[in-house]
């Protein structure tokens, strides 16, 4: 079926003059979990990032290393795997004509990939949806949040970017970025898979007037509420229009999320400033109504979760697979009436398929969890209001002494986050190092960030801040992270134990303070390796869990729970 579909693009390739063709996984609204998945539809891959490229013979498929093993699986019989670095400069191919879709990508990007050895050529018809229909779904309009959920009225966040934008001698921002357009306007939808955010641009000047450019029937409910007037929305193919009725002046796009598409446009009447958006930084940190409901969502996070673990350690007695346990974990979220979705697609992994970092169980191809497996499992939801994302690797039976060994050293590195001393350490990549450092006393590592930044209610993944090698954000006070350090041996196991926290002010002194509630798998725990701070810290955590979600459990899921202690 791939190699028809990849047979079919390259018949395109002469009309339009082109050796090859890029397919990204994002869409036009540069979305991590998108509806329309053009790069799994033409090499199988199922991941949540990645470039595949085509040539007249041959085809790559460039992953992080979260995902090697994935592609690998799903897509080597067609492509070239290459780590994800490679397509930076590309010279696996030289003298090449690259045809993209304008509207997938930006400058940096296509200058970053191929102008040093390969041409580009923009084309304006997407090849791939030329091909198939994607499947339509229902429009439904967004909606508002009330201020007692957010904690601050749009205006006044209106008036943060016109604020920004006159400290920084410019006249417009343009909001690529739908999740920012979000945050700015209080406002909610339906059009991503894992996260509510609303497939919306939006144009503001300093004085803080904006159009906003959507479908229009998607702000019904908006313009009946009087949050929007029905003259500031304008219908994307009219933003041309739109543009050529203003005087121009500066305008600060944003190179992550502004495609070349808009660029090109917005290039006619303005000084473009390539910037980053400001929201990215304003809504990473979080308002206390903002943390008070992320609480709340976690503790009823937490007692799904609790109430799954102990199911499947205590309760279930038959053999069951990796795609009816993640079914039978969503069966407990779902008990509550606040929770929405998933925050991303559920990784239930066991033995070898937990070394696949962000594997995917499906109900036609699952594995059946064997009691000698270790199971690694990553899930969150969307509640109201808030968003989780937490993994829990779990046994059956006693493990061997190297597993335990190399969990109890992951273990020590999500300590060694947790109680980070946030004066010393106060960048990700000083954290970063924290993590890694018990594994790399004995050789070992894990190839992705140990930790990503977290919306409110809005998308798993969204910084600017993360724990990563790289990443040289400051830590601030409102600010959600994960802390995630794991292990994966290919072909055998994988390990990961990840909560979310967020950082809190206690007496002029920052720290991290777990928002996760659900308990740390200790049989796998070798607890010799553990020093006294590590054993204070477990102790007080499964305490802190037991204070916190006791009351919403059974008699026999809470005994269960305090045996933990």
């Amino acid at each position: 079926m791939i190699h028809k579909r990849i047979d079919q693009l390259r018949t395109k390739f002469d009309t339009f003059k082109i050796d090859g063709y890029i397919v990204p996984k994002n869409d036009e609204y540069f979305s991590e979990y998108a509806q329309k998945d053009r790069l799994k539809y033409i090499s199988n891959f199922s991941g949540s990032a990645g470039y595949a490229i085509l040539l007249k013979t041959r085809n790559y498929l460039f992953v992080d290393s979260r995902y090697t093993i994935q592609a690998e699986l799903e897509s080597k019989n067609n492509f070239i795997i290459e780590k994800y670095e490679k397509i930076f400069n590309c010279k696996l191919f030289k003298n090449l004509v690259i045809g993209f879709d304008p509207k997938l990508f930006t400058s940096k990007q296509i200058s970053n990939f191929f102008v040093k050895f390969n041409k580009v050529k923009k084309i304006n018809l997407n090849l791939i949806d030329s091909m198939f229909k994607n499947k339509v779904y229902k429009s439904r309009p967004f909606y508002s949040l009330k201020k007692n959920i957010v904690g601050e009225i749009h205006q006044k966040k209106i008036k943060r970017v016109s604020e920004f934008l006159k400290k920084n001698n410019s006249e417009y921002l343009f909001i690529s970025a739908p999740e920012n357009v979000a945050w700015l306007l209080n406002i909610r939808g339906f059009d991503n898979p894992n996260s509510p955010i609303p497939n919306c641009r939006l144009l503001i000047n300093n004085k803080g007037n904006y159009h906003i450019f959507g479908e229009k029937k998607k702000f019904s409910k908006l313009i009946r509420e009087k949050k929007i007037k029905k003259t500031q929305i304008i219908e994307p193919e009219m933003i041309e229009f739109l543009i050529n009725k203003i005087n121009g002046g500066k305008i600060i796009v944003d190179d992550k999320s502004c495609s070349i598409f808009y660029e090109k446009l917005f290039k006619k009447k303005f000084k473009i400033i390539k910037k980053e958006d400001p929201i990215y930084f304003f809504k990473s940190i979080k308002n206390k109504h903002e943390i008070k409901n992320m609480i709340k969502s976690h503790i009823l996070d937490g007692v799904a979760l609790t109430k799954f673990l102990y199911w499947i350690k205590i309760i279930n007695k038959r053999k069951i697979t990796e795609y009816e346990a993640q079914k039978k974990l969503e069966s407990f979220r779902r008990l509550t009436k606040n929770y929405l979705f998933p925050s991303f697609n559920t990784i239930a992994g066991a033995g070898k398929n937990g070394a696949i970092v962000h594997y995917r169980a499906t109900k036609n191809n699952s594995k059946k969890i064997d009691k000698n497996d270790i199971f690694l499992c990553d899930s969150g939801g969307q509640y109201r209001y808030g968003t989780t994302d937490v993994t829990r690797t779990i046994c059956f039976k006693k493990q061997k002494k190297l597993i335990k060994n190399i969990f109890t050293r992951v273990l020590k590195g999500h300590i060694a986050v947790a109680n980070t001393n946030l004066k010393k350490y106060s960048i990700g990549k000083q954290i970063d190092v924290l993590a890694r450092k018990n594994l790399k006393k004995v050789g070992l590592d894990y190839g992705h960030g140990t930790g990503h930044g977290v919306g409110f209610f809005s998308n798993v993944h969204e910084g600017p801040q993360a724990i990563s090698k790289f990443n040289k954000i400051k830590i601030c006070e409102g600010m959600i992270i994960s802390n995630e350090p794991g292990f994966y041996k290919k072909g055998k196991f994988g390990i990961r134990i990840e909560n979310l926290v967020y950082v809190k002010k206690i007496n002029d002194k920052l720290i991290f303070q777990n928002l996760t509630l659900a308990p740390i798998e200790k049989e796998l725990i070798n607890f010799k390796l553990l020093n006294s701070t590590e054993k204070d810290y477990l102790f007080k955590y499964h305490l802190l869990v037991y204070e916190k979600i006791s009351k919403f459990l059974n008699k026999n899921e809470k005994r269960w729970l305090a045996s933990i202690i």
